[in-house]
């Protein structure tokens, strides 16, 4: 089986494969410091029935997260799989984007502290590096806060600033990435928490910054930004936890 493009031979298959490389994605985010308290989330569909989706256990450590501990949900925020509670902004937010955004497999929210840091600044990122052009004319920014989000007509608003792209800035709040499976979502999370920490690294020096041109910028974007970029940026990251945390496949 390739693994950047696999074959399943049952549903079961299928959904242990998913819940494995959700269950790798948090154990990332707990490695790169994405943690914080109770909150974050990663969401993805389930094979079988796409109304429902995969969420991590609340309360539980993203660093302790496996794939039998995640818990299956509908989008009403019924529990229909799973022996823990769940986050009620995991549900908000990510039906929200689920039901706006059928070509979404899965979604990514945590407060990460360049994110979050960022956030507070109300825009977008600049086309400053290579690496940053991956998001170029493909994020937005919800530029409102009105505090912890519980209500789906919030998550809803979150769902129509996010658009048909990959990301959304919640200002005063972090990031959301979206993807057509765990390893993209992923994946353009913690780039995007990159990016945000390399510009506000050169905003802070002083010195203004020079941004790629716009035709420059569009052109790496294909280069870039694309799934199967992600797909495969992924993959390393993968390899990498799962040697040094093999009970997350349990």
């Amino acid at each position: 089986m390739n693994e950047l493009t696999p074959t399943f031979h049952s549903i079961e298959e299928e959904r242990q494969y998913i819940k494995q490389r959700l269950a790798a994605s948090f154990r990332l985010f707990s490695k790169f410091g994405f943690n914080d308290g109770s909150a974050g989330h990663i969401t993805v569909r389930d094979p079988e029935n796409e109304q429902h989706f995969w969420v991590n256990p609340y309360l539980v450590h993203f660093s302790q997260v496996t794939a039998s501990d995640l818990m299956r949900i509908d989008e009403d925020g019924n529990i229909l799989e799973g022996k823990h509670d769940i986050n009620g902004a995991a549900f908000a937010i990510h039906s929200a984007i689920h039901k706006a955004r059928p070509d979404v497999t899965a979604a990514a929210h945590s407060h990460s502290p360049y994110g979050m840091a960022f956030s507070t600044l109300g825009k977008k990122l600049e086309p400053l590096t290579q690496d940053a052009c991956a998001f170029y004319q493909d994020h937005s920014l919800f530029n409102d806060y009105t505090g912890v989000v519980y209500e789906t007509s919030e998550g809803k608003r979150i769902a129509d600033a996010l658009g048909g792209n990959k990301a959304v800035i919640l200002r005063n709040h972090g990031l959301l990435t979206v993807g057509h499976s765990a390893d993209e979502a992923a994946w353009w999370f913690i780039a995007m928490e990159r990016a945000c920490q390399i510009q506000m690294i050169v905003e802070s020096s002083g010195q203004k910054p020079i941004p790629i041109e716009a035709k420059y910028a569009e052109h790496t974007y294909k280069q870039m930004g694309l799934p199967d970029v992600a797909a495969h940026d992924f993959k390393p990251l993968y390899d990498r936890i799962v040697k040094e945390q093999p009970d997350l496949l349990n």
